[in-house]
């Protein structure tokens, strides 16, 4: 089996895929449909993405809402980051908790976050390269955020001062003022 699956309680998924080193590096499987299919992932990637980070850069937390709203299946090419979700679905037994993973390219772990939540990490390394499919194509005008450092929501991010932010990720709503999935 090319992958091991790991969902957690929230239904966020770990993907942790077989790697076969040699000499000359290493070869494995990042994406396969049947295989995801088998674990629960049956969606249709429409766009891949790749982002380039320096240390003490946050991204996010960044989704879009209905009805472009995304699944994202991420993994880092360079570096280290800390990949954080949370779920921002207002009937889940989870709503506003959050769900954190070190994901690197030497441990060459995939996260896959389901539509119904926010996604953003913070670049632990000097840089740090992720690349992520993604279930629907970017649209700008269902693009939503929700402030990084809510106190309610509560995430325990690795900074030591203000992280690097987008002037966009800098003015965000909590997420009691956010538009959140119904």
């Amino acid at each position: 089996m090319p992958f091991a699956f790991k969902t957690t309680e929230m239904g966020l998924v770990i993907v942790e895929p077989r790697v076969f080193p040699d000499d000359r590096g290493f070869f494995m499987e990042t994406y396969k449909k049947s295989e995801f299919e088998k674990h629960g992932i049956n969606v249709d990637f429409k766009q891949e993405n790749q982002s380039k980070s320096v240390r003490g850069t946050l991204r996010g937390l960044h989704y879009q809402a209905p009805p472009m709203a995304q699944g994202k299946l991420v993994r880092v090419i360079e570096g280290r980051v800390l990949d954080v979700a949370v779920d921002i679905r207002r009937g889940s037994e989870f709503f506003g908790q959050w769900y954190a993973i070190e994901l690197s390219a030497e441990n060459k772990l995939m996260f896959y976050v389901p539509e119904g939540f926010a996604h953003g990490f913070y670049t632990l390394s000097d840089t740090a390269q992720l690349v992520y499919k993604v279930t629907n194509e970017y649209s700008p005008r269902h693009e939503r955020g929700i402030a990084w450092n809510d106190p309610d929501i509560g995430i325990k991010w690795p900074v030591d001062g203000p992280p690097l932010l987008s002037p966009k990720d800098r003015e965000h709503p909590l997420l009691k003022d956010a538009e959140v999935f119904e």
